[in-house]
């Protein structure tokens, strides 16, 4: 059953993103460069970079190494704009990052999991599956339905902007439903591992917002952009991890997401309410940023 609701689900999560995105997101790269340049480095090569350093130090095995490493490949989530939204953060940037990153996700999860697999696994742990064909099924369950939800709001606007906030709810209840379905179908292999994925997964969440928000205002951006990059590095879009381990057929790779979930929405709503009285003051442009 999950084989059929994981990508299902993921097809309604990211026609959702794309309900909310224009080409005008896109344009926001050139209006906001430093911003975006510092999110994105974070997102395409920090953050699975640091996710292998995590299962490096807490020795997790090669299976879940690689599923945490996906997992680090993931896109950010819808879930990261909310948060950076109620943070009183720069949703544009926020938006910006995590419609990039679900289009160069296509690129960057095959990527990164044959990298994974010969690290961890000798390249014999998903060494028979053709990496052409994990990037064809990544584009037919995140690019297609984003590009889908882009063109129905384009075409009917109306229409799309009406649904929105319905679907965005379902999608939040979707997204919950489906890491409590995935965590109780691997429950035993959680249990057994618990110890060491759980510390690896909340040190990973803590490591990827603390360098990330460091990232930015090392590069003398504002609160409003840092909290935006902490965020988006915090809160992945775990629903294509899962649904890509899935598709792998090996379920140790889909534990890390579903252990890591649990985490990302808790620490990442702690961290959303203290930057919310920090961004309350008045909104002052820091080197350069928009304001």
């Amino acid at each position: 059953m999950i084989e059929i609701l994981l990508p299902l689900s993921l097809f309604f999560i990211m026609f959702n993103i794309g309900l909310s995105l224009t080409t005008d997101d896109f344009r926001r790269v050139l209006r906001i460069p430093r911003g975006v340049s510092v999110g994105m480095i974070n997102l395409l090569v920090v953050s699975p970079f640091l996710a292998a350093i995590v299962a490096v130090v807490f020795n997790l095995s090669p299976e879940l190494s690689i599923g945490l490493v996906l997992l680090g490949a993931a896109p950010g989530g819808t879930m990261a704009n909310m948060y950076t939204h109620l943070a009183k953060g720069e949703t544009a940037l926020s938006v910006t990052m995590t419609a990039l990153s679900s289009v160069l996700c296509v690129i960057t999860i095959p990527l990164y999991l044959g990298l994974a697999d010969s690290y961890f696994g000798d390249g014999e742990l998903i060494g028979d599956v053709n990496m052409l064909g994990v990037a064809a099924r990544v584009v037919a369950i995140t690019l297609i339905p984003l590009l889908i939800g882009m063109f129905v709001r384009s075409r009917s606007t109306e229409w799309a902007m009406a649904r929105k906030r319905g679907f965005d709810r379902a999608a939040i209840v979707i997204l919950v439903l489906v890491v409590i379905a995935a965590v109780t179908v691997e429950w035993d292999l959680i249990v057994d591992n618990f110890a060491k994925i759980a510390l690896a997964a909340l040190a990973l969440n803590i490591l990827a917002m603390s360098i990330s928000f460091g990232a930015a205002k090392a590069v003398k951006l504002g609160d409003r952009s840092a909290t935006a990059i902490a965020l988006e590095l915090g809160i992945h879009n775990a629903t294509v991890a899962l649904t890509v381990g899935n598709l792998l057929g090996n379920d140790a790779f889909m534990v890390p997401a579903g252990v890591y979930s649990l985490f990302m929405f808790t620490n990442g709503a702690i961290f959303a309410r203290y930057m919310s009285k920090r961004n309350s003051g008045p909104i002052t442009p820091v080197g350069g940023e928009p304001v």
